[in-house]
């Protein structure tokens, strides 16, 4: 499982760890998520003061703490939703209406993240697998077809309010590898994508002799992927940045001496 990004548990940053997860790389830093919480107090900041009536209102709101952030590193699903507009993706509950059969049949989604108290974890799927990405596991965890219902609808039994993440993915070293081969509950390659290009023979001697070919081929086929896959991925990690001062630049103002 070497090729999956999976950043593990520092302090309560659960909420980056969920994004960078989800994104397969290191992309967003809890400086980044605090600006899009600095930008959304100050939205809701200015809507609220419209309303206000006196000046202990106004005195009471800016003394009012932050809904989207707090000194421990929590996160609000509203920062969250802002970070992923910078990959054109945003969140959908699946309690919504427009989201009742999602959980009757999962496994046709991308990517799930699920919240309960304070705590982020990202469920998503990469090449043909699922897998369970929450930093608070020394590793991914395999999460089959057959399972993954039966995991979300454990975590809402839980408590976990659970979103699918809506919008195309960016591209990954492991989700491109993980179109190739296949992994087991243990991390180690189960089975190779290799087509029909195995055949069986009856003599011995030709089947070895066939089968040694057809094992150079696709490792010389599986090498070329994964070194496509790695340039795509350092593109992706090279465009999100861009992204980023891009979305800045155009958000945020810097204040006024």
């Amino acid at each position: 499982m070497d090729s999956i990004y999976h950043e593990k548990q520092e302090g309560f940053l659960c909420a980056q760890h969920c994004l960078n997860n989800l994104l397969q790389g290191s992309l967003f830093t809890a400086v980044d998520l605090a600006q899009f919480g600095h930008q959304l107090d100050e939205q809701e900041l200015a809507t609220m003061v419209e309303g206000a009536g006196t000046a202990d209102d106004l005195r009471r709101l800016h003394e009012k703490p932050s809904s989207n952030m707090d000194d421990t590193g929590y996160f609000s699903i509203q920062v969250i939703n802002r970070a992923l507009q910078v990959w054109n993706l945003e969140l959908v509950p699946t309690t919504s209406p427009s989201m009742k059969h999602v959980l009757d049949n999962p496994v046709q989604q991308s990517a799930f993240i699920c919240n309960h108290e304070q705590h982020w974890f990202t469920i998503r799927k990469l090449g043909r697998q699922w897998f369970n990405l929450d930093s608070l596991l020394k590793k991914p965890k395999l999460v089959s077809d057959t399972y993954l219902s039966l995991f979300l609808t454990q975590l809402q039994m839980e408590g976990y309010s659970i979103f699918v993440v809506r919008g195309e993915l960016p591209s990954s070293e492991a989700d491109q590898l993980l179109q190739v081969i296949t992994l087991d509950a243990t991390g180690h390659e189960a089975t190779a994508n290799r087509g029909n290009s195995v055949t069986s023979s009856t003599s011995s001697s030709s089947s070895t002799e066939h089968q040694s070919s057809v094992d150079e081929s696709f490792d010389l086929e599986l090498a070329t992927a994964i070194s496509a896959s790695l340039a795509e991925s350092q593109t992706s990690v090279e465009e999100t940045r861009q992204r980023r001062v891009e979305y800045f630049a155009r958000h945020h103002k810097p204040e006024s001496s």
